[in-house]
């Protein structure tokens, strides 16, 4: 209520009462006041009442929420379900307009306001987390690849004589796809075997341009976030090669905004060389659904020609998703929640290394990756790759997701292109591997359960061995114990154990 209307309220209810309830609204308007000037993330995240009163009063903005809207158009905001309109907070209009996906629309002031204020917050929360110097950004409703897709049809405009984009390897489907969608070859530049780490090979890079004419290659992509035993890759060295080649360069970083390495790898590669663009998931680093992603970079004019690429109007979700989000946390939640990622990562380190030797195994030594870790499988391979691959699925069906079994020597084609020992980011790694990693929300449980899970599915393979006939490798128990407690019980298929049991163990 305003002013007026409290002041009306006290010819009916106690005036103590009524000054009362008007400090309290007073309260949540100044924090909403202190978003619009100042366009910040808040220090201290909001209470759910003052962002859902926020919502509110934006949706109230948009012409489908008007009182006595009379609506004549194709696009008027119409919703029939009563549950899709409370689960976007009446907010239907989207974002943008069809030439601009960061443009204001007529019809929908409040919609237009909320994207808006979601991408000073977010450019604020890139700041914070390391990319000091970043100019521009917006949050667009694609994942991760398609928005590296709209990042290389921009660049076409600029580049009309380019075909190649400058790759090194990283064995994820959508960056790759992303660029074949974009009407480009990607040139895959296998990385070197630095000890356990897969790390960017620059002079084979610098070959490629030399090779292909700097003028003919669109960008260089290059991945901050990866898998062990893949690192990220040297985005100060790409950078400088980058300007003095005068070629654009996009970094795919999907998940490293939770990651201080990460940020810190952009801003300096930005000091230092050049970094045209910049693209990081919604999902993975502020737990929100699926479905958005955040383009960022130093050079606000080249971000602002990105977003009138983006064809229509679009989703307000994830801004939607996201600023609820930030504003619930406040800057001081997300930098808790990182601080506990960072301690996850040594625990989890600490855990799978106790795990590995406890089986023959080794923690590969990735120390350049802060978020991936990978465990050796050899004395898996030793019974064939069906037993590591056996592995995953055990692992999947006691309800251990996201971690990655990668075994030696796979082939997998994608968009035309084969690719020799996929998923190891390789053509020839020299073990197989299971990858574990400490992404943000992950919590001490999650690494306990899982590492007990993980023991149980290793032992049971190792029993499996037992019974199979060959004698166990060096430093396993006797074998003949080990026949003994194989045959102490009956025998349970993967997935079949009681959960609830193994979790009280």
């Amino acid at each position: 209520m305003n002013t007026e209307n409290f002041a009306i309220s006290e010819k009916i209810v106690s005036s103590s009462y009524i000054r009362q309830g008007s400090q309290a609204r007073r309260s949540h308007e100044q924090a909403i006041r202190l978003l619009l000037e100042q366009g910040k993330c808040p220090e201290t995240g909001w209470s759910e009442s003052t962002v859902e009163l926020f919502l509110s009063e934006l949706a109230v903005m948009d012409s489908n929420n008007f009182l006595g809207n009379c609506g004549v158009g194709e696009r008027e905001g119409r919703v029939a379900s009563s549950l899709v309109a409370k689960r976007h907070y009446r907010l239907i209009h989207g974002i943008g307009r069809s030439g601009d996906i960061a443009a204001i629309q007529p019809k929908a002031a409040g919609s237009s306001l909320l994207n808006k204020l979601t991408n000073s917050v977010v450019l604020d929360i890139l700041k914070l987390t390391g990319v000091r110097s970043v100019a521009s950004c917006f949050v667009v409703p694609m994942a991760t690849g398609m928005s590296l897709t709209l990042c290389f049809l921009t660049l076409r405009h600029r580049r009309p004589a380019a075909r190649y984009i400058i790759w090194p390897r990283i064995d994820q489907k959508s960056c790759f796809k992303a660029m074949v969608t974009a009407g480009f070859e990607p040139v895959v530049v296998e990385n070197v075997l630095e000890g356990d780490e897969l790390r960017t090979n620059l002079g084979a890079v610098e070959a490629k341009i030399r090779e292909l004419g700097a003028e003919n290659i669109l960008c260089v992509h290059s991945t901050t976030s990866c898998f062990a035993p893949r690192v990220p890759d040297r985005i100060e060295e790409l950078a400088t090669m980058c300007t003095k080649y005068d070629i654009p360069h996009v970094v795919n970083n999907a998940y490293g905004v939770q990651s201080s390495k990460c940020m810190h790898l952009i801003q300096q590669g930005a000091r230092v060389g050049r970094i045209d663009a910049f693209v990081q998931s919604l999902d993975k680093n502020f737990m929100v659904p699926v479905g958005g992603a955040i383009i960022a970079g130093f050079d606000e004019s080249f971000i602002q020609e990105i977003s009138r690429m983006y064809p229509g109007r679009a989703s307000a979700s994830p801004s939607l998703d996201l600023l609820i989000t930030l504003l619930t946390l406040g800057a001081r939640g997300y930098k808790s929640l990182l601080a506990e990622r960072k301690e996850m990562y040594s625990v989890l380190a600490q855990e799978l290394k106790r795990l590995a030797e406890a089986h023959g195994e080794r923690l590969l030594q990735t120390p350049h990756n802060p978020i991936s870790l990978a465990m050796s499988l050899d004395s898996l391979q030793a019974q064939g790759d069906r037993v590591v691959t056996e592995l995953g699925s055990m692992l999947f069906t006691r309800q251990v997701s996201g971690a990655r079994v990668v075994p030696m020597g796979r082939e997998q084609t994608v968009s035309g292109h084969t690719f020799r020992g996929f998923m190891a980011h390789s053509e020839a790694y020299p073990c197989p591997y299971l990858n574990a990693a400490s992404a943000v929300g992950i919590t001490r449980h999650d690494v306990e359960l899982s590492m007990k899970r993980l023991d149980r599915c290793l032992k049971s393979l190792r029993r499996e061995k037992v019974n199979s006939g060959p004698a166990l490798l060096s430093g396993q128990e006797d074998l003949s114990e080990g026949r003994e407690k194989a045959n102490s019980g009956p025998a349970v298929l993967p997935g079949q154990e009681d959960l609830s049991k193994e979790d009280e163990t």
